[in-house]
């Protein structure tokens, strides 16, 4: 990029890059802090096959493309701006960020949040990835309710495999565990789910067997057919952090085993300053409701960081000010009086008034009391 245009770049507060729950509830925030924001978003949603959020108050049940679709309103009305493009590259330029587009755009801003999210990466089934979001799940409290009390399959896929059973185990009597490629379960394991009354099948799962695009049977390699209505899978869950990387941050593996994920405080910093991250990205497990939230938290950290930058600027060309030999004059003693503390200023210009403030008023540097 040329340098004299990017130094003619118009500069923002923050760059979110991700347009979902996570990245809109960030950007609202910013923006009703009037904050300078822009939201850059590839429209690729983890949730896009579904037919609906769920456990999100107020949302209940609202289409995911719904959701997002306000949520785009709602930022637009404070102020914010967002753009549909995908972000290539990011470079610091100082103390700034360089964020740069596939249709060639590039924004410079203070702060970046990445909220983009993660990828499911599914078992080597067939099948699979059609159903996806439908009636291959992963997740009971997004999907439990609408599979109740149908027969529920579990395809072990993972360390949490029989976690997994037992959760579902709470939404329907009838629950599969398929043990395909994965290792027995664990003694204890085995006791507690014949106490719930799960049944476990051996053998490979080789497909799935779809009648009027509704699923209703597991195929195994033996050729053996066992009848579901909906099938739960684990994925292994991969953050779309790829794009820190230039920037010092990179994932890391998840402690529970599940994925990898980009490492960041309560808050959503980063190790790299300057850096945040909100959602799926930094909490794989993360539901629709826990990203908004984390969107909001990482906003309010960056809007408290960024006051405490324009305050740490505004007092040191204060003190610059106050230090100037004209800082000292009459008039100037006066307009400070004036603009800082109003109807109870003291000094040169209250001599004209009087003295209205009396004793043991505070006076910001720069501003004596004669």
């Amino acid at each position: 990029m040329d340098e004299t245009k990017e130094r003619n770049l118009a500069e923002l507060d923050v760059v979110i890059v991700g347009g979902g729950a996570a990245g809109l509830s960030a950007a609202l925030t910013l923006a009703r802090a009037r904050r300078t924001v822009l939201v850059v978003d590839s429209g690729e949603p983890r949730n896009a096959p579904a037919a609906g959020v769920h456990g999100l108050l107020g949302r209940e049940g609202m289409p995911p493309g719904e959701l997002l679709r306000t949520g785009r309103e709602e930022v637009g009305r404070y102020g914010g701006t967002i753009v549909p493009d995908t972000v290539t590259g990011i470079r610091r330029d100082g103390g700034r960020f360089v964020v740069e587009t596939a249709s060639g755009g590039s924004h410079l801003a203070r702060h970046l949040l990445v909220t983009s999210g993660l990828v499911d990466e599914l078992p080597g089934v067939p099948g699979l990835r059609e159903r996806w979001g439908r009636d291959v799940l992963h997740c009971p409290y997004c999907h439990g309710w609408e599979v109740r009390d149908e027969p529920i399959g579990v395809l072990a896929s993972g360390p949490a495999a029989v976690h997994q059973a037992l959760l579902f185990r709470q939404w329907t009597p009838d629950v599969t565990l398929f043990l395909h490629t994965a290792e027995d379960p664990a003694e204890e394991q085995w006791e507690q789910l014949a106490a719930r009354g799960i049944a476990v099948v051996d053998g490979e799962v080789t497909g799935l067997s779809v009648e009027d695009d509704r699923l209703c049977g597991v195929r195994l390699a033996s050729g053996r057919q066992v009848p579901v209505r909906a099938l739960a899978v684990g994925p292994r869950l991969a953050a779309r952090g790829d794009l820190l990387a230039g920037l010092g941050v990179t994932t890391a593996e998840h402690p529970m085993g599940v994925g990898r994920y980009v490492e960041s405080d309560a808050r959503g910093a980063t190790a790299a300053e300057g850096v945040w991250v909100a959602g799926n990205v930094t909490d794989l497990m993360a539901s629709v409701a826990v990203a908004a939230a984390s969107g909001a938290q990482a906003a309010m950290a960056i809007n408290a960081e960024l006051v405490a930058a324009d305050t740490a600027a505004a007092v040191a060309a204060h003190r610059s000010t106050a230090r100037a030999p004209e800082a000292f004059g009459t008039a100037a003693e006066a307009a400070a009086s004036e603009r800082v503390l109003g109807e109870r200023r003291h000094g040169l210009g209250s001599l004209l008034g009087g003295d209205r403030g009396g004793a043991g008023v505070r006076r910001p540097l720069g501003v004596s009391r004669k």
